[in-house]
């Protein structure tokens, strides 16, 4: 098992396969919650001209379109429960299927497991494609508690959210805005952001192990900022596009 975490490539399987899917190009954020899958999703969209589908915007949508598949996701949702990958499957495809996608995508928040990867390598060769570039953001345990315990909320009555790190209050513990005292929820604590990411980092390596053995894993460490994250991605990706290593 090598979890990627020294790899950073796209290899041939990703290139004929890219080529072979008519420039379609679909690329996967890997990462832990934290890492900034969804930021750097957001700014490759931009740079790369693709959409940026993120599977929790999907089922957000869900609730709202009135199809059968909405209707069908609402039954899970609104019980508590996990939408299941079938459907989950079913929902990316028929996204895929809209004009603009139809040179790409990059998708957020799918596939966080193994059979979740496997599942999208089945419905991108049913469309006659394949992950173009499975993009991982590297970032130390340490560093994603350090990130996902800095959140603290004030005790007025609109709550006005700051961050340690992302937006620190002008002073330490107090709001800026009312004045009121600042305090941490229980699930923001890291000892409890621990023990939530011994649960979410496993299954995540077998994702990244997954496409490292396919050769479409791009490794680029997240601990840097992040304009530079960006440039080591998209650096990654032209190299591959134009047929060249990317370590």
């Amino acid at each position: 098992m090598t979890r990627g975490r020294s790899e950073s490539g796209l290899g041939p399987a990703a290139r004929s396969g890219a080529s072979a899917s008519a420039g379609c190009r679909v690329f996967v954020m890997v990462g832990s919650p934290g890492a900034g899958k969804g930021t750097q999703a957001q700014l490759l969209s931009v740079a790369l001209g693709l959409p940026h589908i993120a599977s929790g915007d999907l089922f957000r949508a869900a609730l709202l379109d009135g199809s059968a598949l909405g209707d069908e996701a609402r039954s899970y949702m609104e019980r508590g429960s996990l939408v299941p990958d079938a459907l989950t499957v079913r929902m990316i495809a028929h996204r895929l299927d809209q004009p603009d996608a139809s040179v790409g995508a990059i998708l957020d928040g799918f596939p966080r497991t193994l059979p979740q990867a496997r599942a999208l390598d089945e419905l991108l060769a049913q469309l006659g494609s394949c992950v173009s570039g499975a993009l991982y953001i590297d970032v130390s345990q340490e560093e994603l508690v350090r990130r996902l315990s800095g959140r603290w909320i004030c005790q007025g009555a609109e709550q006005h959210v700051y961050h340690e790190i992302l937006r620190p209050p002008l002073e330490p513990g107090v709001c800026d805005i009312d004045g009121t005292l600042l305090q941490q929820r229980p699930d923001d604590r890291p000892e409890t952001i621990r023990t939530r990411l011994e649960l979410q980092l496993p299954p995540m390596y077998e994702v990244v192990d997954h496409y490292a053995q396919g050769g479409v894993l791009v490794t680029v460490p997240g601990e840097q900022p992040v304009e530079h994250v960006t440039k080591g991605l998209l650096q990654a990706i032209g190299r591959a596009a134009a047929g060249q290593p990317v370590r």
